[in-house]
């Protein structure tokens, strides 16, 4: 038997930030995308902010660049979205997938929402579209067997390439 600190041959992957995540403990005073647009930049993990919505990392991301669409007004359902809101979540995904391909060269993506605890949204109570990049071959063994998904960026570092690949004037990189 091994003692503590002994060799194993083995790496270690260090995640301590997902243990709220993992255990379900609720560490935060609110909403967390309620929260987001008033942290500082680094923190919030904000990419980019519009009239009605803005574009922030998935704090436990499928993938680097895993992107969220959110409205600043808190709503859980996509039809109880404005029109305006509607079509900025729209612009802001359209734009989210010009930005990850300008910096990530990414072979595809998965959009979508996950309306209600039921159907696997993390946060029901507060709307968000996903913009997932996704790569040939970015899925392997490791979430399957190992539970664990390997990044190779840390958020904040994603967090400035896209937003300064973010257009400020609103119109997409092509």
């Amino acid at each position: 038997m091994e003692s503590t600190g002994e060799p194993d041959g083995l790496e270690r992957l260090w995640t301590p930030h997902r243990m709220a995540y993992v255990t379900g403990a609720d560490t935060s005073d609110g909403c967390a995308f309620c929260l987001a647009p008033g942290l500082p930049e680094p923190e919030s993990l904000v990419v980019a902010r519009g009239e009605l919505v803005f574009a922030v990392l998935n704090l436990y991301p499928y993938n680097p660049g895993h992107l969220m669409i959110c409205p600043y007004r808190h709503v859980a359902d996509y039809t109880d979205l404005t029109e305006q809101e509607t079509a900025e979540v729209a612009a802001f995904t359209r734009t989210g997938m010009r930005v990850l391909r300008s910096v990530s060269r990414p072979h595809g993506f998965n959009l979508g929402m996950n309306q209600g605890a039921v159907a696997g949204a993390g946060i029901a109570e507060h709307l968000h579209q996903h913009v997932v990049p996704r790569w040939g071959g970015d899925a392997n063994f490791m979430p399957v067997i190992g539970r664990t998904k390997v990044l190779p960026q840390i958020l904040t570092d994603t967090r400035l390439l896209l937003a300064k690949a973010w257009p400020a004037d609103g119109e997409p990189p092509r």
